[in-house]
């Protein structure tokens, strides 16, 4: 009688030993393919440098901006950058200067 008892438990043993074996599998699957895993983070991290470069790029493009805008303000344009816009944009010169076609 008492091997019958250890021929039942074997099986379960093994049963239960099999279950977390494969659980212990699956969550090392998560920990490397999994959206918060080794893999993902490597991705992350070429996210974020893209990101911030992208980040500097745009910083500058917006410091360049606001300077001109300040260049711009009605109550104290420079003069140099009105005379510029108006030679550009309306074509206008002073009799006494030169302009030089492109090609």
């Amino acid at each position: 009688m008492r091997k019958h008892q250890q021929n039942l438990r074997l099986p379960r043993e093994s049963l239960t030993q099999t279950l977390a074996l494969i659980v212990l599998l699956v969550l090392g699957a998560i920990a490397l393919a999994g959206p918060s895993g080794v893999l993902a983070w490597t991705e992350n991290a070429h996210a974020l440098e893209r990101n911030q470069r992208e980040i500097a790029q745009l910083t500058a493009q917006r410091d360049r901006l606001h300077n001109r805008v300040e260049l711009l303000d009605p109550r104290h344009a420079d003069p140099d950058l009105v005379g510029e816009l108006l030679r550009r944009d309306l074509n206008v010169a002073h009799p006494d200067e030169v302009i030089l076609p492109r090609k």
